[in-house]
């Protein structure tokens, strides 16, 4: 850890406006790089996440039905994407549902065990309840913690006591020193396999009348600083804006991401959620082959 020294000054006496060599040390060791070379690469499958190959997760917000997730588990998986992303249990703002606005629970973990066995595509799902771990991790291959729950510190500790990889996204209004908090919950009570996700910040101003939060790109650099967990950006929840998802996946493989998620639907203007930002399977073919040919380039 020494080699990070230089981010403070030496003595500890001018903190970094963020995160402390005292946080490095005592807040979140398990979480904190070792040495400029530290980086953990979490295996699921086939794919390894953190390491060399730039990993997406692409799906619809919610899963709807069975024949519109098992279309897209197969579209997204022939135009290049490693995980299936779907919601069967959302987190949605407010508790009304209605014949276009729902979850379907259950039965929707029980369509993506079917995209799965179809498909052969691996599954990351959100997880909301403790009780729910053993039911959900026995289709999805990671366990997501939405931004909401960032900081439900008994479902962390839960996950950090089973196996499955778990991808913690970070809150809106959280700071990266608190995201990283919340992720050494998980690893301090046994579970290794922890990704973070960064989802977009709550500003004071947006570019948009619809925007709700701005991706921040600057979180990409800053987190590889100080810790060795792999890193995804989501543009679609952070835009909230179909028209800007391209340039977003971009611009964060640019930053250096080590994966991608994208909302993709079969039919985006009536998705079930969110209808505004996903984007329909051409234009996602089109996203690949513009990020792929970027991630290409910096590699090299």
């Amino acid at each position: 850890m020494d080699d990070l020294k230089n981010n403070f000054d030496v003595d500890n006496k001018i903190p970094g406006k963020d995160i402390t060599n005292e946080d490095l040390q005592s807040k979140f060791p398990l979480a904190a790089k070792k040495h400029s070379k530290h980086k953990t690469i979490i295996k699921v499958g086939n794919h390894q996440i953190g390491g060399d190959e730039l990993i997406i997760f692409a799906g619809p917000n919610t899963v709807e039905n069975k024949e519109m997730i098992i279309e897209t588990a197969k579209q997204v998986k022939k135009r290049g994407a490693h995980f299936l992303r779907a919601g069967a249990y959302k987190p949605l703002t407010f508790p009304y549902r209605s014949s276009s606005y729902f979850e379907l629970r259950e039965k929707g973990i029980e369509y993506l065990k079917e995209a799965k066995e179809l498909t052969g595509i691996n599954i990351i799902t959100e997880i909301m309840h403790i009780e729910k771990i053993e039911e959900i991790s026995s289709v999805s291959d990671i366990l997501q913690v939405g931004t909401r729950n960032m900081q439900n510190y008994p479902l962390l500790e839960a996950l950090g006591k089973q196996k499955k990889p778990v991808m913690l996204k970070r809150h809106y209004g959280a700071s990266l020193r608190d995201w990283l908090g919340a992720a050494e919950y998980i690893l301090y009570n046994g579970n290794p396999n922890v990704i973070l996700c960064e989802r977009g910040v709550s500003v004071t101003h947006t570019h948009r009348s619809t925007s709700r939060f701005l991706l921040d790109l600057q979180v990409i650099p800053a987190a590889r600083d100080f810790t060795h967990l792999p890193i995804i950006s989501d543009p679609s929840h952070a835009t909230f804006w179909a028209d800007w998802v391209p340039s977003m996946c971009y611009a964060s493989v640019g930053a250096g991401v080590d994966g991608v998620m994208i909302e993709v639907h079969p039919d985006p203007k009536n998705a079930a959620t969110d209808p505004l930002q996903p984007i329909g399977f051409e234009d996602f073919s089109e996203v690949m082959n513009k990020m792929n040919k970027i991630h290409n380039i910096l590699k090299s």
